[in-house]
């Protein structure tokens, strides 16, 4: 039996092979926070691109193998060959040809990921041979950096080990949360969107800031280190009441209840509530024009 003191000491274990269908965004965020990861594969992570100047990119990464469908037609096709786990990272109107594409070449006991909002696992596991373990994924590209919200949902067919798998990869860049499948367009309006609202808030808010007469550069500043600063403060915070945080620094009468008062009055909640559910409208509508 191993001892606590003993297993501080183990390493994660490597994932198995792993191949990536489409180098864009986010699959590119997942290849990057996953090679720098403690379970980085030992053997390449096979990756295809659409350019051969895309994969001639990655040429001089003895971690990367890359493919190009411009140079190979046979491209996609071959990067899953053998592979354990495939991640398709193209855009939702494509995930159905890929997916179909390479069904002949898929292992009988691989694993495959979609990162493609309102792509449900039934549209993909139609296009693969019967009994494929399909996991649906929505990541974010704080991915890059180690810092990713993830939520993951698996299919009719997956087991334990192929949401185990899909929460390794995950986990080795961010943070994951297991939900139903019908939860995780709500999981991608919030976290698969949520960087774009944040930066948008920054924007505004650096905006506002330059109008009252400080340097863009300047106001730009002091908003990022306010929402670092401030983000930081409920992190650490071991009750995590943002309610109770925002009230401490909300004096009676004072400066602070005046610019809160504005912004409530602007129904926040109500807006938020509503880019959301515009949000998940969409991915909804993904899913129907894919089914």
């Amino acid at each position: 039996m191993t001892s606590a003191a003993d297993s501080t000491n183990l390493q994660p274990s490597p994932l198995p092979t792993i191949a990536m269908i489409g180098t864009g965004n986010m699959n590119g965020a997942i290849l990057a926070g996953l090679l720098a990861s403690a379970v980085a594969p030992v053997e390449p992570v096979r990756v295809t691109t659409r350019s051969a100047a895309s994969a001639e990119k990655f040429a001089g990464d003895a971690r990367i193998l890359a493919f190009s469908t411009e140079a190979d037609a046979d491209a996609n096709r071959k990067a899953v060959e053998g592979a354990s786990i495939v991640i398709l990272g193209v855009k939702p109107a494509q995930i159905k040809a890929v997916a179909a594409e390479i069904a002949d070449s898929l292992a009988s006991d691989a694993v495959v990921m979609t990162v493609a909002a309102g792509i449900e696992t039934a549209t993909v596991e139609a296009q693969v041979p019967e009994g494929i373990r399909v996991v649906r994924v929505m990541p974010n590209t704080p991915a890059t950096i180690g810092l990713a919200t993830t939520g993951v949902a698996g299919g009719k067919a997956s087991d334990a080990q192929a949401l185990a798998l899909a929460r390794t990869i995950f986990e080795s860049v961010g943070t994951v949360y297991e939900v139903p499948e019908e939860q995780i367009s709500a999981v991608g309006a919030v976290a698969g969107s949520g960087p774009a609202h944040v930066y948008l808030l920054i924007e505004q808010m650096a905006a506002a800031t330059e109008r009252l007469g400080l340097s863009r550069e300047v106001a730009l500043d002091i908003v990022v280190r306010t929402f670092k600063g401030s983000i930081e403060m409920v992190l650490q915070d071991p009750t995590f009441d943002v309610v109770e945080l925002r009230r401490k620094v909300t004096s009676p009468n004072g400066t602070t209840e005046r610019s809160v008062a504005v912004l409530q009055d602007a129904d926040l909640t109500g807006t938020f509530e509503q880019a959301l559910r515009a949000n998940i409208g969409r991915s909804d509508e993904f899913a129907a024009e894919n089914r």
